[in-house]
């Protein structure tokens, strides 16, 4: 496959940092964005020729633009973006929230991914590229404490389903990863106090038990298919490791 230069965000660790290594063994030019330096350095060092990186908070109003710029300034053009920042807290119920922590959240999950989205869509249109927002089981389902979070990733669902209706020549697909064996998972684990308890119960087992997803399984597909993922595919939410992505899993 011809070289490509995609955009992750959310970079530094977990899924992103799985994505970014996914793409750069394959050979492809990466943008990577995360409010920590650390990683992003080091990749740089082994990949000089195939990283860019910007360490910012993808909140802050410029950062979407900074983000499209560098990619269009060290590599000429940008095939793909995989949002994958965000947060998970406040987990806490309803009637006891703070509609200033939603807010907070949703500038994180929601409005810092469409700004991202908006900057990006035409060099996307361009290159008929994709974009592959990272969801969660959450977005269609509820658990108690989550409605922050289960609503913002909602929201991105629907962002998916938008842009590849505006933009038929942009794929457009969100993802569910799954339970990830990554520091959201360790919050969850001791901030999820509000959770009704068999709900907990299940993370907590999964976690004890081995079941987590490796981040690399997750990451791997989320690679593909911000290379190539099939136009037929727009629009539309998986899981992971829904059948109509076997071939992104091999």
């Amino acid at each position: 496959m011809e070289s490509k230069v995609i955009i992750v965000t959310g970079a530094s660790r977990g899924i992103g940092l799985a994505v970014a290594q996914s793409l750069l063994d394959a050979s492809h030019k990466v943008v990577l964005v995360s409010r920590s330096a650390d990683q992003l350095e080091e990749l740089k060092k082994r990949y000089p020729s195939q990283v860019a990186y910007l360490a910012a908070d993808m909140t802050v109003a410029d950062t979407a633009w900074k983000a499209k710029e560098l990619a269009i300034l060290t590599f000429g053009r940008i095939d793909g973006v995989v949002v994958n920042h965000g947060m998970l807290s406040p987990m806490t119920r309803i009637e006891n929230t703070s509609i200033e922590e939603w807010k907070k959240l949703y500038d994180a999950n929601f409005f810092s991914a469409l700004a991202l989205t908006k900057e990006t869509i035409p060099h996307l249109r361009a290159s008929k590229g994709r974009i592959v927002f990272v969801s969660s089981g959450a977005a269609t389902g509820a658990y108690t404490s989550w409605g922050a979070y289960g609503s913002s990733k909602a929201a991105l669902n629907s962002l998916a389903k938008h842009v590849a209706v505006e933009e038929p020549a942009i794929t457009s697909v969100a993802i569910s990863p799954g339970r990830v064996d990554t520091d959201m998972q360790k919050e969850l684990r001791e901030k999820g106090t509000e959770m009704a308890k068999k709900d907990y119960d299940t993370f907590q087992a999964d976690f004890e038990e081995g079941r987590l997803i490796k981040p690399e399984q997750a990451g791997g597909v989320i690679a593909k298919l911000s290379l190539d993922a099939k136009p037929e595919l727009s629009g539309k939410y998986f899981k992971w490791d829904a059948s109509e992505l076997a071939e992104y899993r091999q």
